[in-house]
């Protein structure tokens, strides 16, 4: 077992200290999934680079000279000035650092003329690669992932150049929020449970199906949680790619307790499943309160793995990656879901993490069947409330991700209430206007 050829053990996939929009991956996943440019291309590529950060820049907003942002620090900005509106600076002061990686850093910042705190991520630049990061977060608006405000480019005295991306501040993880019950003895109330998973789902879907973004480092550190509203919104696009049918990934990707089997296989030809298993494993952290598969390294992942869902089969195992068909692997019975949960936890809530968590990428149900899912019917009730009596954040919203979606799972999906109160007629025709 011990000899499974499982990729390089990177030390940096233990699970960092929590930190809002952290990352602990390095910065070049953006040049990662394709080989490094041989040197005598890199000139060609430098000059297209500058070119195409010219037309960023006009996108992102100005220039900005600056050293490195400590707190009391201020950065002033120039947004606007195309198509005629008019011209404006912004200047934001740096107030703390909520977070470090080898990607750079995340500060919270105030924006001197709204008063509005924001979270502003700031990155070194490749001049030879577009960030993707920044290409992704311009390609999606939802309400369960988190926006980009505008961003713009700063340099330092060492002509290193920036990029900052200025994002809404939102006070808590789903990690904080979990770690306040577990430290008190408590589970987090089932009602939380419902509400934070069915809106992580809800994010996935549209990501997935509009968007066609993996994430690719799903997992309670990466999901802000607003403390009032109760609204989920994805963060750390650092990792995320829009995948293409038939083009190789890199399969060291994700943070190790929430890595799908295929990649701790080493699969390279994933799909957004991958999303929907880390997503399955915040499930089931947040109903035990604890990760329930916590591996020591990719080996012992794969063992925690196996020791709940059994030995995978050899048609299992093809479907993760083909090389390893003729393994031998300790053989071990699945574990019944039931005993891996506490007696009292509601028979949906194990449906539910059962069908997340299979070995076959293809038999994981998707993000927006995860959504229609019995365990979430609460939340379609016709009073549903959140417990201090205020409506629930935004549920039901549907635009474009319901395109594809059979009449079946719209109507599952917007409850007849809701329906009512949009007018619509029954059933369900199509998404618009929702």
């Amino acid at each position: 077992m011990a000899s499974l050829p499982l990729g390089p053990q990177q030390h940096h996939h233990n699970l960092p200290p929590d930190h809002q929009y952290h990352h602990h991956h390095h910065n070049h996943h953006n040049a990662l999934d394709q080989a490094p440019p041989p040197p005598a291309a890199v000139k060609l590529l430098a000059a297209a680079a500058s070119h195409s950060m010219d037309t960023d820049k006009e996108m992102a907003g100005s220039m900005v000279e600056g050293n490195d942002p400590l707190t009391g620090h201020i950065i002033s900005t120039t947004i606007g000035g195309k198509n005629g509106e008019p011209k404006r600076t912004i200047s934001y002061m740096a107030e703390r650092v909520v977070g470090t990686g080898s990607f750079g850093i995340v500060f919270q910042a105030k924006c001197l003329e709204t008063g509005e705190t924001v979270a502003i991520k700031k990155v070194l630049q490749d001049r030879r690669y577009k960030n993707r990061e920044l290409q992704l977060m311009r390609l999606m608006d939802h309400s369960n992932v988190i926006s980009l405000k505008h961003c713009f480019f700063s340099t330092t005295t060492r002509d290193e150049l920036f990029l900052n991306l200025v994002m809404d501040y939102v006070p808590e993880t789903m990690y904080k929020v979990l770690k306040h019950y577990t430290n008190s003895n408590q589970r987090m109330p089932l009602i939380y449970v419902k509400l934070y998973t069915y809106q992580l789902f809800r994010g996935l879907a549209y990501m997935h199906t509009v968007a066609g973004v993996c994430h690719r480092d799903i997992k309670p550190q990466n999901i802000l949680v607003d403390p009032l509203t109760h609204q989920v919104k994805i963060c750390d696009f650092g990792s995320a790619k829009v995948l293409v049918k038939g083009e190789a990934n890199i399969s060291y990707i994700c943070s190790r307790y929430y890595r799908a089997p295929e990649l701790i296989f080493g699969a390279t030809e994933y799909r957004v499943s991958i999303d929907i298993w880390s997503a399955g494993c915040v499930l089931a952290e947040l109903l035990l309160g604890q990760p329930l598969f916590p591996g020591e390294n990719a080996v012992d992942q794969l063992v925690e793995i196996i020791k709940v869902l059994g030995t995978p089969t050899r048609e299992e195992i093809r479907c993760m990656n083909p090389n390893y068909t003729d393994f031998r692997f300790p053989q071990i019975k699945a574990h019944p879901w039931h005993k891996v949960f506490h007696k009292r936890m509601p028979p949906e809530a194990i449906d539910l993490a059962s069908r997340l968590l299979q070995y076959s990428p293809s038999l994981r149900c998707t993000a927006l069947e995860a959504c229609a899912h019995p365990f979430f019917d609460e939340l379609r009730e016709l009073n549903a409330r959140l417990p201090n009596g205020r409506p629930f954040p935004p549920l039901f919203n549907f635009k474009q991700e319901l395109a594809g979606a059979s009449p079946e799972l719209i109507n599952k999906l917007i409850p007849e209430h809701i329906r009512r109160q949009a007018g619509m007629n029954f059933p369900f025709p199509h998404p618009a206007g929702t």
